[in-house]
């Protein structure tokens, strides 16, 4: 079973174009908060997440391939690391999210501030998607697909965006460092080369650091699962008939 995890801020439809390009069985799970419940109780913090996630795939009767974008890149590096008994294989793009030397972007440590971050989600909850889709179109989204993450974004999620980044603090690695190994299962950097939140030399040193492959998706932006869905898919269908 292919397991597909998004990030931030999106929901599991995001997937939808690049597993319509598989012909496998796949599901794309939905990050509580993220189009989805919170939980009463649930903290919304990244060893949350991670925690759901292990619940999830533990429930999985057949062999995981685990695919994770943004955050749920982050959290399919925690399971690669810490959990590795769970995937058969796993590939994820973003690995700055848990380089060494990650600086956290603009947005995320507008996210990270007190009061600054609850302003800055109100702003864009007042926002429509004509005010707000550009910027997610100029990040490789199509407009249908940049408009229905706006709509998508609604105050449950942007509480679990403020504490999913607050748990975050100076960066992924302060405490999930320590298990960033090899993995037991064979796993896939992805780096395409117009995402502004990715940098090919620490994608590079994550791979190293992991075992894992590195490929790039050439001329491709951050939200290449659907700026171009048929060579993310090709992408991964490669990576999969040589390790299966």
């Amino acid at each position: 079973m292919i397991v597909f995890v998004h990030g931030v801020p999106e929901t599991a439809a995001y997937w939808d174009r690049l597993r319509a390009e598989i012909d496998e069985p796949s599901m794309a799970v939905s990050l509580p908060g993220f189009g989805s419940p919170r939980p009463e109780g649930f903290g919304a913090t990244k060893d949350d997440y991670a925690d759901w996630l292990v619940g999830e795939l533990a429930a999985i009767d057949e062999p995981v391939d685990l695919v994770g974008h943004d955050w749920g890149a982050g959290l399919t590096y925690r399971i690669a690391t810490a959990h590795g008994d769970l995937v058969r294989s796993w590939a994820a793009d973003v690995a700055t999210i848990v380089h060494p030397d990650q600086v956290w972007h603009d947005f995320a440590q507008i996210w990270q501030t007190p009061d600054e971050g609850e302003a800055f989600i109100e702003s864009q909850l007042a926002m429509g998607a004509e005010e707000q889709a550009p910027f997610f179109e100029g990040m490789g989204a199509p407009r249908d697909d940049a408009e229905a993450m706006v709509e998508a974004m609604d105050a449950t999620m942007g509480a679990c965006i403020l504490a999913l980044y607050r748990s975050a603090t100076p960066n992924t690695y302060a405490t999930w460092g320590e298990a960033m190994k090899p993995t037991k299962a064979p796993g896939l950097v992805i780096h395409s080369t117009e995402d502004s939140f990715s940098n090919a030399a620490k994608s590079r040193e994550v791979a190293d650091m992991l075992g894992a492959r590195y490929e790039e998706l050439d001329g491709l932006a951050h939200f290449w699962a659907v700026q171009d869905p048929a060579a993310g898919a090709a992408l991964l269908q490669r990576f999969w008939a040589e390790v299966r």
